[in-house]
């Protein structure tokens, strides 16, 4: 703590991460579980980057968009996962404010951006399924390039915003967040100045970052659905609906918990529970659920890059 130049109250200089302290027998368990999770994470994000980097087969835009998803999943994942893991270690672990805070710009940016993400990824997947004719003219490199550039762009703005308003509020005391990253939820609680307008602020973001992009998506999977229905194939019916079920069931999840974080009130645990479905689930399926179950990457891109590696060490 020091003292505020400007008012008779002391100022929070760092702030202690609680992390799942109410959990304390586990604490071992879920250790080994959440590094498990991180590493398979990675591994799996990053083998997506290297395949559609590496591999000619796959710059298309459908694998330019994975790969700028699972970029970012990498990005979301180290923002978040090694605090975590070092909260139980040390059964809470203080964090600088500067250093709180900078976590929560990382984490915002990477929240906002995936939004927009996952909507532009179903948008491309319906111009290939339902309007293979203009597909090609229309998802050219140029158009790719600005939608995954609106996406990363979308992310910045919202965190910028909701920084400037965080950073008005006074806190001084007490500094412990019942979570286990530095989150605009709790951290508006340890405030000792009103919170009126950063909340309405999280409110118009939460719809901005929320609704279009998820109606998007919903309405793109309807009309893939509709043109599914069309397949003569029986086969081919079966392997779209698996797709687009799976793929709507992960976004389904990833607003749906997140609506009810910033949004609905719940208790501590409840948030990170809920908070858990779109901070550390997604990052974990998402390669499996849009790339890793592809025969494309399967059966070419990783075989190729497996022999490529083969070739190098031998």
């Amino acid at each position: 703590m020091e003292k505020s130049e400007t008012e008779n109250q002391t100022q929070v200089t760092q702030f202690i991460l609680l992390g799942f302290q109410d959990l304390k027998n586990l604490q071992s368990l879920l250790f080994l579980g959440f590094l498990v999770i991180y590493i398979a994470t990675m591994v799996g994000n990053l083998l997506i980057v290297i395949l559609v980097v590496t591999d000619e087969h796959l710059h298309t835009p459908m694998y330019f968009f994975l790969g700028n998803l699972s970029c970012l999943e990498a990005c979301y994942s180290s923002t978040l996962i090694p605090v975590l893991l070092a909260t139980l270690l040390t059964d809470g672990k203080s964090i600088s404010f500067s250093s709180c805070f900078l976590q929560l710009f990382f984490f915002g940016y990477c929240l906002g951006a995936e939004c927009y993400l996952l909507s532009v990824m179903s948008y491309d997947r319906y111009l290939a399924i339902c309007k293979p004719l203009h597909y090609a003219t229309i998802m050219n490199n140029r158009k790719c390039i600005q939608l995954a550039a609106v996406s990363w762009t979308s992310g910045f703005i919202g965190i910028s915003i909701i920084m400037c308003a965080m950073l008005q509020l006074t806190y001084c005391g007490p500094n412990e967040i019942d979570h286990y990253f530095c989150d605009s939820v709790p951290l508006k609680k340890l405030s000792c100045t009103h919170t009126d307008v950063v909340e309405h602020i999280n409110l118009l973001l939460l719809f901005i970052y929320t609704m279009p992009p998820f109606l998007l998506t919903l309405t793109s999977y309807v009309c893939i659905i509709r043109a599914i229905l069309i397949i003569p194939s029986t086969t081919g019916r079966q392997k779209a609906f698996s797709t687009c079920s799976s793929h709507l069931i992960v976004v389904s999840t990833y607003y749906g918990s997140l609506v009810t974080v910033y949004l609905l009130p719940s208790s501590s645990s409840l948030n990170k529970f809920f908070s858990l479905l779109y901070t550390i689930l997604p990052p974990l399926i998402n390669p499996l659920i849009y790339s890793l179950r592809n025969k494309e990457v399967k059966k070419k891109a990783l075989k190729k890059l497996l022999g490529r590696f083969l070739r190098t060490i031998s």
